[in-house]
């Protein structure tokens, strides 16, 4: 198979941000370095395989999330890192039913029809996770974008399910705030 240098040009502008998401996952900057060049590996080897239904960025990040899986998985064999609490933030239970989900609707969010839209609040959704406590920024990616159960996000952090969920809790809190803040306008800055 013949790699052009506009599809090789294009992993290569694509490498720093499938590198800042392994890195966030994995905490590591040698893993997070192994599973962005394997997944670059496979996009390579399955060029083909892109049919275009989507951005290529969107292809990749998808590949690498299985990647990232595959890493976590692994290192549950591993001494686990030690999670402390990131802040005294007060909880706001009112929000929240006891099951962790929001008691009114979200506000619509963005339009399918409308790609500019989407990309735009991704972008701000980027900087709302870069805002959050490394801790809870990773349980959320780990809850929410990997789609772990909580006794793997458990095992992997050696943290307790009371615990994860308070952290997870707090990232979804902030994320909000900050949404409502940059993307809805409804609340103040």
């Amino acid at each position: 198979m013949q790699v052009t240098a506009a599809h090789a040009q294009q992993l290569d502008v694509l490498r720093p941000t499938l590198f800042r998401i392994a890195r966030l996952q994995l905490r590591n900057d040698a893993w997070a370095e192994d599973v962005v060049s394997e997944t670059l590996l496979v996009a390579l080897e399955n060029k083909t395989a892109f049919e275009g239904r989507s951005q290529l960025k969107t292809w990749l990040v998808g590949i690498l999330k299985h990647k990232i899986i595959d890493c976590l998985r692994a290192r549950q064999r591993e001494a686990p890192m030690r999670v402390t609490e990131d802040d005294d933030f007060d909880i706001e239970t009112l929000i929240f039913k006891a099951d962790g989900h929001f008691r009114e609707a979200t506000t619509e969010w963005s339009n399918p029809e409308d790609q500019l839209s989407r990309t735009q609040f991704f972008e701000i959704l980027e900087l709302c996770m870069q805002g959050l406590p490394p801790t809870q920024a990773r349980i959320f990616m780990m809850r929410e974008w990997l789609e772990l159960s909580t006794s793997e996000i458990c095992n992997d952090l050696a943290i307790s399910p009371t615990n994860a969920g308070v952290l997870l809790h707090r990232a979804r809190l902030r994320l909000r705030e900050c949404l409502e803040i940059r993307w809805f306008g409804t609340g103040t800055p």
